[in-house]
C-alpha cells in the first residue's frame, strides 16, 4: 500500500486518535524516564530541585510534543521528510561557519534565546529521509549500485559534518541509523560486508595517521582510544573516568549498595554522574538486578516498535518505525558499552535517563512519528 493511501478521509478523528495511541509504548517510555528521575534525585544527594524536577518538566513537555506529533497524519510527515533533512543539513553547514564552541567542540547554533544542536535533529531527519527514499525507490532497484551509492552519500554527508565538529558519537549514530534503514529496506548484504571491510581499513588508516601532518583524529580522541585499550595506562589522567566507572559498576554486586548509598557517586569519584555515566550510579545502587531491569525496559520499547512495524500497512511506516527503534537502540547500546569499558568514551547519553533536554526531546519526537504510524494505520471498519 502506498503512502498516498494515508489520506485525510482514512485518518481517525477525535476520541479514536486517543484510543489508537500505542499506550504500552507510552508506559514503557515513562517507566524508563522514572528510573532517570529516581537516579537524578539520588546523585544530587536528595536535592529534588537540582536535576530531578527540571528533568520531569522536560519529560512532560516532550511527552506532550510526542502525542501532538502522533495526532498528525503520517502522510504529512512523509511529505516533510526531504525538508527536514535539508534544513538539518543546512544547519549543520551553518555550525561550521557560525557555530558556538563549548567544551572544545563546535556543535551549537545560537538563534536568539534558542541554543540549537543540529546534529540531534539529523538523527531523526536521516531516518525520515531514508524511509522516504526507499518507499519511493522501486524495490527491484534497492541493491543497484547507483541507488546504493546515492543512499550512502545521503548518510555520509551529514555524518562527516558532525564528525569534524568533532562529535564522533553522534556521527556514528547517524551512520548507524541510516545503515539500519538500508538493511531493513533489503539492500544486499554484500554491500554491508564491503562497508565492514572499509571500516577495518579506515581504523588502520586512523592509527597510521597518528603523529603525522594528516592526523585524522584529535589528540584527545586518541587518548580516549588509548584509555579504552589499556585502562591502566594513565589511571589519574585519560583513564581516570573509565576506571572510576568500572569501580562503581563492580561495587554494586548482585543487588547493589542501596538507594542513595553509592560511594562512587556520593563522594564525587564518578565523573559526569548525572549524564554520560548515570548507568554506573544505577548499577552501584541497585546492582545487577537493577541494571537488568532497566535493560528489560529498553528491550520492551524495541519489541513494541517491532510489533508496530509488523502491523504497519505500508513500506514507509514500517521503515520509519524500525529506523526510530534502531536509533533508540544505538543510544543505549553505545552508552552502556562505553561505561562498561566495551567501547571508547564518545559522549552518548543514556536515553531518557541521563540529565538533559535536547536529546530527550528529539527521542520523543522520534517516537511521536511512531505514534503517528500507529494511530493512522488503516484498520478494518467496524
Amino acid at each position: 500500500m502506498s503512502y498516498l493511501e494515508y489520506n485525510v478521509k482514512r485518518s481517525p478523528s477525535g476520541l479514536r486518535k486517543v484510543l489508537y495511541v500505542n499506550w504500552p509504548l507510552v508506559l514503557l517510555l515513562t517507566a524508563v524516564a522514572s528510573v532517570g528521575f529516581l537516579q537524578l534525585y539520588s546523585v544530587s544527594g536528595g536535592d529534588f530541585d537540582r536535576w530531578a524536577e527540571p528533568q520531569m518538566q522536560r519529560y512532560a513537555l516532550s511527552l506532550a510534543v510526542m502525542l501532538a506529533i502522533g495526532f498528525v497524519p503520517l502522510w504529512f510527515w512523509r511529505s516533510m521528510s526531504v525538508l527536514a533533512y535539508a534544513v538539518s543539513f543546512l544547519l549543520l553547514v551553518g555550525v561550521e561557519f557560525f557555530g558556538s564552541v563549548g567544551m572544545g567542540a563546535q556543535r551549537w547554533l545560537e538563534l536568539g534565546p534558542i541554543r540549537l544542536q543540529p546534529s540531534e535533529m539529523m538523527k531523526i531527519a536521516i531516518v525520515m529521509m531514508m524511509a522516504t527514499y526507499y518507499d519511493w525507490l522501486d524495490i527491484k532497484r534497492v541493491s543497484h549500485p547507483f541507488w546504493v551509492l546515492l543512499a550512502v552519500v545521503l548518510i555520509a554527508a551529514p555524518a562527516f559534518l558532525v564528525l569534524v565538529q568533532p562529535d564522533l558519537g553522534t556521527a556514528l549514530m547517524i551512520l548507524g541509523a541510516g545503515g539500519m534503514v538500508m538493511f531493513f529496506a533489503g539492500v544486499s548484504l554484500w554491500y554491508f560486508g564491503a562497508v565492514i571491510g572499509a571500516g577495518v581499513g579506515l581504523v588502520t588508516l586512523v592509527f597510521a595517521s597518528r603523529g603525522t601532518e594528516w592526523q585524522l583524529l584529535r589528540d584527545y580522541q586518541f587518548r580516549r582510544i588509548d584509555a579504552f585499550l589499556d585502562p591502566t595506562l594513565d589511571p589519574l589522567g585519560s583513564s581516570y573516568h573509565i576506571n572510576q566507572a568500572m569501580i562503581a559498576l563492580g561495587s554494586g554486586g548482585w543487588s547493589g549498595r542501596g538507594f542513595m548509598q553509592g560511594t562512587q557517586s556520593r563522594l564525587n569519584f564518578l565523573p559526569e554522574k548525572h549524564t554520560d555515566f548515570i548507568f554506573n550510579t544505577l548499577a552501584e545502587e541497585f546492582g545487577f538486578i537493577g541494571s537488568v531491569f532497566l535493560l528489560t525496559l529498553y528491550i520492551g520499547i524495541i519489541v513494541t516498535c517491532v510489533i508496530a512495524a509488523m502491523q504497519a500497512k505500508n513500506r514507509f511506516a514500517s521503515l520509519l518505525i524500525l529506523g526510530i527503534a534502531g536509533n533508540f537502540f544505538l543510544y543505549f547500546a553505545i552508552n552502556m558499552a562505553m561505561v562498561m569499558g566495551l567501547a571508547p568514551v564518545v559522549g552518548v547519553p543514556l536515553p531518557l535517563v541521563s540529565y538533559g533536554g535536547s536529546a530527550m526531546l528529539m527521542i520523543l519526537i522520534g517516537f511521536g512519528l511512531v505514534q503517528s504510524a500507529c494511530i493512522h494505520r488503516p484498520r478494518e471498519k467496524s
